[in-house]
Order: C-alpha cells, then sequence, then structure tokens
C-alpha cells in the first residue's frame, strides 16, 4: 500500500483530492491519503480533507524567508511522514528542485486540456477553458502527467478526450472535464500503486498487470 500525499491551493474545493481519498476507500487505489499539504488552512479543500479524518499541514510561502526554506519544509513533511507519491490537486507553484530531486517520477499532477494545447504557465482552471471556447476547437480533455521543474512539461500519463458542443460556455466545458479529472486521476494512480509505471526517454510505458 502506498502512502500517498496530496498538495492543495488556497481556493479550491478538493474535488481531485476527494476523488483521490474515495478510490483508496473502494480499494481502487492501493493506498491511503497520509498527508495533505496547503498553504491556507481554512481552504475549503483543507476543510474537506480533515472532515476525511485526513492528516493535514499548512505550509505558507509568506512564513518563510526564502523560497528554499518553504521547499525544504515540503520535503520535510513528505520524509518525516514516509510519502511515497505526491499528487497535486490545484496546487498552483513549481515545486521546488529539492522535491523534485527526491521524488523524481512519483510527483503527479492532472491538468484539465490535452496536453501540449492549452497549458504552460497561466494556463489553469477557468483560464484553459475559456481558451478552449475562443480558440473553438471540438476537443479538449483531460491530461494526467509527471511533474518535473516547469510547468506542464513532464511526461505524460493518461490522457482522456472530452468533446466540446457548439453550444458550450466555459463553465459547461469545466463540468464535462471535471467528471473526467477524477477518472483519469484516479486511474493513473492506481498504475503507480501496482507498479505498473516506467519512463523509458521522457515516454511513460503502461506495464500489462
Amino acid at each position: 500500500m502506498i502512502r500517498i500525499a496530496v498538495m492543495v491551493s488556497g481556493q479550491g474545493r478538493g474535488s481531485n483530492m476527494q476523488a483521490i481519498i474515495d478510490a483508496c476507500k473502494s480499494g481502487k487505489i492501493n493506498g491511503q491519503v497520509a498527508l495533505v499539504i496547503g498553504v491556507k488552512d481554512d481552504a475549503p479543500a483543507m476543510e474537506r480533507a480533515r472532515g476525511e479524518g485526513a492528516k493535514t499541514i499548512t505550509l505558507a510561502p509568506k512564513n518563510f524567508d526564502t523560497p528554499e526554506g518553504y521547499d525544504h519544509a515540503i520535503l520535510n513533511a513528505l520524509t518525516e511522514n514516509r510519502i511515497d507519491l505526491i499528487c497535486l490537486a490545484g496546487y498552483m507553484r513549481v515545486l521546488g528542485q529539492c522535491v523534485i530531486d527526491a521524488y523524481r517520477n512519483r510527483i503527479m499532477n492532472v491538468h484539465p486540456a490535452l496536453i501540449p494545447s492549452f497549458c504552460g504557465k497561466g494556463m489553469y482552471g477557468h483560464h484553459v477553458h475559456e481558451a478552449v471556447i475562443a480558440r473553438g476547437v471540438k476537443f479538449t480533455g483531460v491530461t494526467v502527467h509527471l511533474v518535473d521543474e516547469d510547468y506542464d512539461t513532464g511526461p505524460i500519463i493518461l490522457q482522456s478526450i472530452v468533446p466540446v458542443e457548439e453550444d458550450d460556455t466555459p463553465d459547461t466545458v469545466a463540468a464535462r472535464v471535471l467528471k473526467h479529472e477524477h477518472q483519469t486521476y484516479t486511474d493513473a494512480v492506481a498504475l503507480f500503486a501496482e507498479g505498473r509505471l516506467r519512463v523509458v526517454d521522457r515516454r511513460v510505458k503502461i506495464i500489462e498487470s
């Protein structure tokens, strides 16, 4: 059984975190959410985590003298709680090099579009869906990828395609995509927990069970 840390934002509701918790409880994921790290103690996702009985730690960047101090505090929390996999769920910051190095190929993120489209710095949340509508694409989707030193550039694990209808708005696209986020993210975490992911030359290979 793997020990998972979920990192959340200061504003997010924590629905992807909840999906991971639920998948652990149902047995889909052979693991447990052993730690939730947030930047605001009263964030909706943190309150939701405490309601589920998950251990929470609040680490606000503004409370540290340097970015490096903040990064090392994150790494210490992960190490002390014997974390095997980090799942970002709305967490907006680029992780520090010390965290990336210690957890190389053991950090996941979900992005609400088909990378390499509509991704990169500034492309998060509703901004993505607004750009999708403005561009007039017929399909968008979900990408679960490993995290490296930049925004949305790590190796891709899984992708799901979501159609864009002619009368869609950013809100309706967001709602449709979110359902696929929960499914695709938990599928990817389950594969990791089963030891079925291998990274070869920036490509993720899924090993047959």
